[in-house]
Parts: structure tokens; sequence; C-alpha cells
């Protein structure tokens, strides 16, 4: 069985200043979520489901749906902040949705395979894409034997300003032993450090594995998603900024041994659009890309 390719693309860009998922920023127009399906489809993946606010449903489908459908099935599935379990009353003053796990979670009805989960707002490289692929096909039948891509920090800052990862270690195996989510990561006077919830500031390896949010799993992912959702509302409906993030889930799995998460080594480097500062290099790297013959141009034709 094939693999199903999950994109996050339910963020409204507030950094960004727009909807960066749908910023045409390859040679002929194509999204960096473009050049991630041009990737997966070749490795091998069978199915696309996308997670967006009902809110730009239309465009989306204008835009991003129409150019896969004829290639392979196509799901669309919706992020509300008011998804929640019955039971729970939401804090009028809460303004975002509840995070990445919770975006995920949006497709347990529409994924019943392993399945990849990235961001559609980074590239993330053809090898990276292979490597999962490759894991995710062997997993078929299995449960709570996941992986993630591990990128090196180094490879993953902006210029233009400091950037949310998952720091990782691993054990000797090369099994993930811990996450954690910083969402303030930045080069400061040639040092990588990290700014705590306290403003503080501490240091990074160059070299730290990270999560970009490219992560693998089997359906019985969703059981436990669902599962310790629960939890962490009965813990923080009040804190308005609370997220429910992946590594937030995948720590829990690990921590209480009922999951393993296998990290899969990548050459491949990241970049995306985090700020609009961050823009014109995508667009260059891009058509140095297509200019090699690395990528056809354009990438789809129906």
């Amino acid at each position: 069985m094939k693999p199903t390719l999950y994109v996050l693309a339910a963020g409204m860009g507030s950094r960004y200043g727009g909807l960066k998922q749908l910023d045409g920023v390859g040679p002929s127009g194509e999204t960096i979520m473009d050049y991630s399906i041009f990737d997966a489809v070749n490795a091998g993946f069978g199915k696309l489901v996308f997670v967006i606010r009902e809110s730009f449903e239309a465009e989306f489908r204008e835009k991003i749906v129409s150019k896969y459908e004829h290639l392979l099935p196509v799901e669309v599935v919706f992020q509300e902040i008011n998804k929640i379990p019955e039971g729970f009353v939401l804090n009028p003053e809460r303004a975002k949705p509840w995070g990445t796990n919770h975006a995920l979670m949006m497709a347990k009805d529409v994924i019943n395979e392993p399945f990849a989960v990235i961001n559609a707002d980074d590239y993330y490289g053809r090898e990276s894409f292979k490597v999962l692929a490759d894991y995710l096909t062997s997993m078929t039948g299995k449960e709570n034997q996941y992986c993630m891509v591990g990128y090196r920090l180094c490879n993953t800052l902006s210029e233009s300003g400091a950037v949310a990862r998952g720091v990782c270690e691993t054990n000797n195996e090369g099994f993930l032993t811990s996450v954690v989510e910083r969402t303030h990561i930045e080069r400061i006077e040639g040092v990588v450090k990290y700014k705590d919830e306290n403003g503080e500031f501490f240091p990074l390896p160059e070299n730290a594995p990270v999560s970009m949010n490219m992560w693998g799993f089997t359906p019985d992912y969703f059981k436990h998603s669902d599962f310790y959702f629960i939890d962490f509302l009965k813990k923080n409906m009040d804190n308005i900024k609370a997220e429910f993030f992946i590594p937030l889930v995948v720590n829990y799995l690990i921590q209480n041994g009922t999951s393993t998460v296998k990290v899969l080594d990548t050459p491949s480097k990241w970049f995306g659009v985090t700020y609009a500062a961050d823009r014109p290099d995508v667009v260059a790297k891009l058509q140095h890309l297509a200019d090699t013959g690395f990528y056809p141009t354009p990438l789809f034709k129906k």
C-alpha cells in the first residue's frame, strides 16, 4: 500500500504577511508545496490530503487541488478553533486553533494507511521524501513504529529572523528519546541560541538534530492523539496561547513506552518563507534548480 502525504496548510501566515501557502515562488508560479508534492509522488506516495481553513477553501481548490486531482486521489479537511471534544467550552478570547497535532487530527476519517506529515511552506528536499516513503511502505499493517526526518539545525535557519524547531535527542540505535519545541531559535553574534519561556537565551549545537515537522505515522496515531488531547485541554483550556504540538504527543508516547520513533537521516537542506524577506532567496534557489534540470518547468502538466 502506498503511503499518504498529509500537508499542513491551515496557517494564515501571520509573520509572512499573507497566504504564503499560495505564493508562486517557482519559475512558472509554483508554490513551495508543489515541489514537495512533486518529490513525494516520485518517491512513491499515493494520495494527498490537505488541512486548511474553510475561509480560503475556494481559492485553495482552484489554485492547488486542481493541479493534482488528475494524478492521484486528493482530500481536503478543515482545522477550526471550535473543533474540540464535547464537554469543553471554548475561551472566547482564544484567537488561534490548537497547533500542529490538532491540525493532524482533522484527517482521521480520511487516512487509513501509513502517512507522512509536512508543512506547506517548507522545502524539504528530494532525498527526504525518498527515505520517508521507503520507511512508511514497510510499516503497512504495523502500529506504534513511527519515524521522523532529522535535519541538522545549522541547515534550517532563516537569515531573516527566528524560527521554531523541534530540538531532538536520540539513542545509539537512532531512535528518538525526546523532542522539545523551541519556538524562537536564531543565530546571535555567530552562535545559534534559543529563547526560553522566560525570555532568556541559551546556546544550541550547530549540528543538533531537529524536526522540521516531517513525520511518519501509522493510523493508530490518531487514537493516541484523541486520548491525549482531552488531557491537554483539561490542563490548558484557560491558556489562550497553549498549542497542541506534534512533539508534545510524540514525547508522551515515547516516555510512556507506547511508541518508538526512528530518526531518518537526510543530507537535504531546508529553505522556506518564514518571513517575507526570505522570498527572494527562495525564488533564486528554485530558479537555479530549474536551470540545472533538477526540476522540470512547469512541474505539473495537465
